[in-house]
């Protein structure tokens, strides 16, 4: 019998300065922030990006008890204080906009995010108060417990199906 593992926490530091990369990023932060007490090996740098207005953020894996020591304090990394925390993404399908696939390995129909219509989203004409939400909308279709609102795009940060994803990867994480 095969037992499945918890995932590992995963941690985004904002406000990274130009100079540090994802190779550096460990030994930077052990050797300016000594009070953590972190060791060679506890964090694991996955990669980097930077937002619309140019702050670099780099999201890492770490164990539990590094993400508790990493969200109690800042950081110093260079001549910056930066915070750490935890990184929540859904993973989301650019053609169908359904969750927990990519839209490389995606064999559903293209469905417009906005208005579940198919078409692509730059095709789109609706209002904003015409939205409507394919995950909510497939939710209702097979559920026998209740109904959840299906009016907002499938792009809603508060809508119910994502946050439901975002849960079911938080109960697989190693908190």
């Amino acid at each position: 019998m095969v037992v499945p593992q918890l995932r590992k926490p995963r941690m985004v530091i904002n406000n990274v300065p130009n100079d540090i990369r994802v190779g550096n990023l460990e030994e930077v932060i052990i050797a300016q922030n000594p009070e953590l007490e972190l060791v060679q090996g506890d964090m694991d740098a996955k990669f980097m990006y930077s937002t619309k207005r140019g702050q670099n953020k780099i999201v890492m894996e770490v164990g539990p008890e590094t993400r508790k020591k990493l969200l109690q304090k800042k950081l110093k990394i260079g001549w910056q204080i930066c915070n750490a925390a935890d990184y929540l993404v859904a993973m989301w399908c650019f053609r169908c906009s359904r969750f927990n696939h990519r839209h490389k390995e995606c064999k559903g129909e293209e469905t417009c995010p906005l208005c579940a219509a198919g078409h692509k989203l730059k095709e789109c004409k609706t209002s904003a108060d015409q939205h409507k939400c394919i995950n909510c909308i497939t939710y209702n279709r097979y559920s026998k417990t209740g109904r959840i609102d299906e009016n907002h795009s499938s792009l809603d940060k508060n809508c119910p199906s994502m946050q439901a994803v975002l849960e079911k990867y938080r109960q697989n994480t190693d908190y």
